[in-house]
């Protein structure tokens, strides 16, 4: 999606989506020209929120990011060496492959293990990984992955002598049929297996009384040490999208034989990097797998860095000062109170001489309210509706979240503009925008005059984000009371808290954020397909929290899966789309955008619109390098 608006008067940048050559990184004094008049928001008049102290700070003191003293150059200007920096607001919650369920896990995985294919850091295309090349039959339903040579796993005490040894296609085969096990630490089966793959679905229900089939999944096999074959129910389109996720990537057995449960913190994987130290909620260390298999295109074996360093500063303007004062390499989004005095107006970036550069892109994410379907407060239509347009979306976007981020307007898949040009009409959807007497009437048919005899009901959100999910929280609270008479209470809970509650169907009204797993409108429609929604009540539902089922949208849903034509089938996820919005699933509020703050020494690590975050080939050139270049120009 290319948006468009205003910084104070003049200043205009582009936002980039996914797509080659289109990612643009530029420092402050420098912003690029947006060109889509079609969604425009106005940066509204700020008032000064921080001190003057704070954004001088910001703006005129960050220094580069520090390198390892004996960083050395190699061929082609890259530079080894150094260890980079960054910050999460919330903790992880399982760095098990197969329970990966919430962002920050998987950026960490992303780094530690890897499967047969994963997708570009620069446009989120497949790219090859632990299978170099692949194969289908003509109508897709079966594939043939051929396995690179030499690839080991991590060196680890599961092993006899702690010497990792070599990947197999019968290692992948066992991984799959795992991710294909009825278990409570398994968030991944119904997002990649489920009904896709032949055999999965039996091998499911065989596992819940302890009698798995033999030979594992039917459609999985090894058909020698390097060639992995997987056979389909039906033509899938987006198959090698799914198989990019956490989910299923490759682990050794002697791994889960030895830690089990314990492999949300005890990883074992073939990625460029290893688990040195994890301390939860204080830092997590990944170091350089000095046996990885991968090299650059000059021959210089990959990873160029010693070392990743993750910290969980939880508060949005300490992280800020990190970064100030060089202890951090990046941070991801800018807090709302800060967010003028960072970007600037364009005539003044022109006269500041700026230290950091900004990566800037719109992300497929999407911010709403969840409602819980099988509950007593949302079992009405009329009262979701309600809530709908008792919200002004675009006084959210525009004053409390100071002009960052677009207003949802539309429906749970975000108004990109790639989607736009596979032919998702975005404009034709029938979403939300403030009604109040609409609302009021809906809350009247529902039985609940001016709020009357409706009950108190909390809002559950998670901390972090910075700030920006309570100030959002406390302006919908103040909406919904004053224009149909709801009251509503605002809890804020640790994150790894919240998903739990929300997955075990124990909130009513919660927050909810999704980032795209893949780049495809089906990971955000996932959300609310039916057959996500387990039989059982006491079980969690992984996906589908609102626990909301439409036959009708299954269809769909279902139809788009397997339709091979892409106007076609991007028709169908809007209207998908539609009957969410009719049937007021949820309640969008709005869509990302991802900016990033960069010291102006790390090279090779391009923004994009899912914030997938590859290290393998990122390098941090040696400030004295920084600093002669510099003087150089001068």
């Amino acid at each position: 999606m290319r948006v468009t608006w205003a910084f104070c008067d003049h200043l205009l940048y582009e936002s980039a989506v996914f797509g080659k050559n289109k990612q643009k990184m530029k420092t402050l004094s420098n912003r690029p020209v947006l060109s889509d008049k079609k969604y425009k928001r106005h940066y509204p008049t700020m008032k000064k929120i921080i001190s003057s102290i704070i954004a001088a700070a910001l703006l005129v003191a960050c220094s580069g990011g520090k390198t390892d003293k004996q960083s050395k150059e190699a061929t082609g200007g890259v530079y080894y060496g150094g260890v980079f920096r960054m910050n999460e607001l919330e903790d992880f919650k399982n760095l098990y492959p197969l329970a990966i369920s919430e962002v920050i896990s998987q950026r960490i995985v992303n780094q530690v293990y890897e499967g047969l294919v994963k997708l570009s850091q620069n446009d989120l295309s497949i790219v090859p990984c632990l299978a170099y090349k692949w194969e289908s039959n003509p109508e897709q339903t079966i594939w043939v992955f051929h396995l690179r040579s030499g690839v080991m796993f991590h060196n680890d005490p599961c092993f006899a002598d702690g010497k990792g040894r070599e990947v197999k296609a019968s290692d992948f085969k066992y991984c799959l049929d795992k991710l294909c096990e009825s278990s409570p630490n398994n968030a991944s089966f119904e997002v990649i297996c489920k009904d896709r793959v032949k055999g999965a679905n039996e091998y499911f229900e065989s596992t819940k009384n302890g009698k798995a089939l033999e030979g594992g999944v039917s459609g999985i096999k090894a058909i020698d040490d390097s060639t992995l074959q997987i056979e389909l129910n039906f033509p899938y389109a987006g198959f090698l999208n799914l198989i990019s996720m956490p989910g299923a990537c490759v682990y050794p057995k002697e791994a889960f034989d030895k830690y089990g449960v314990d492999m949300r913190s005890k990883c074992v994987g073939t990625g460029a990097f290893q688990v040195k130290t994890i301390k939860e909620g204080d830092v997590v260390i990944l170091e350089r797998n000095p046996n990885y298999w991968d090299s650059d295109a000059n021959g210089n074996k990959l990873p160029y860095l010693d070392a990743i360093k993750i910290s969980f500063i939880k508060e949005k303007k300490s992280e800020m000062l990190e970064f100030q004062r060089g202890n951090l390499d990046m941070v991801f989004r800018i807090p709302v109170e800060m967010y003028k005095e960072i970007m600037g107006s364009y005539e003044n970036a022109q006269a500041r001489k700026t230290d950091f550069d900004i990566q800037s892109t719109a992300a497929l994410a999407t911010n709403f309210y969840g409602l819980l379907h099988t509950g007593p407060y949302f079992n009405k239509k009329e009262v979701r509706q309600a809530f709908n347009y008792a919200i002004d979306r675009e006084k959210i976007v525009n004053f409390t979240l100071q002009g960052e981020g677009v207003a949802g307007i539309y429906g749970v898949i975000p108004p990109v503009e790639a989607f736009k040009k596979s032919g998702l009409d975005f404009e034709s959807l029938n979403g939300y925008k403030l009604d109040v007497n609409k609302a009021r009437e809906l809350m009247k048919k529902a039985g609940y005059p001016d709020g009357k005899g409706f009950p108190r009901i909390t809002l559950t959100i998670n901390g972090g984000g910075g700030e920006r999910n309570g100030q959002i929280a406390e302006v919908a609270q103040k909406m919904l009371k004053e224009n149909i008479g709801v009251d509503v209470d605002i809890n804020v809970i640790p994150f790894a808290e919240k998903i739990d509650a929300e997955q075990s169907g124990k909130l009513d009204f919660y927050r909810h954020g999704w980032t795209a797993d893949y780049p495809d409108p089906l990971t955000f429609l996932s959300l609310f397909y039916g057959k996500y929604v387990p039989a059982n009540a006491g079980e969690k539902s992984f996906i589908n929290s609102c626990r909301y089922k439409n036959a009708e949208f299954d269809l769909k849903f279902e139809a788009a899966m397997k339709e091979p034509d892409t106007k076609k089938r991007f028709n169908l996820f809007k209207e998908a789309d539609q009957l969410l919005l009719d049937d007021a699933a949820f309640m969008p509020i709005f869509y990302d955008e991802n900016d990033r703050l960069m010291q102006k020494n790390v090279r090779n690590f391009p923004v994009n619109a899912m914030e997938y975050r590859d290290l393998s080939r990122v390098y941090l050139i040696p400030k004295d390098k920084m600093n002669a270049a510099a003087a150089k120009k001068k």
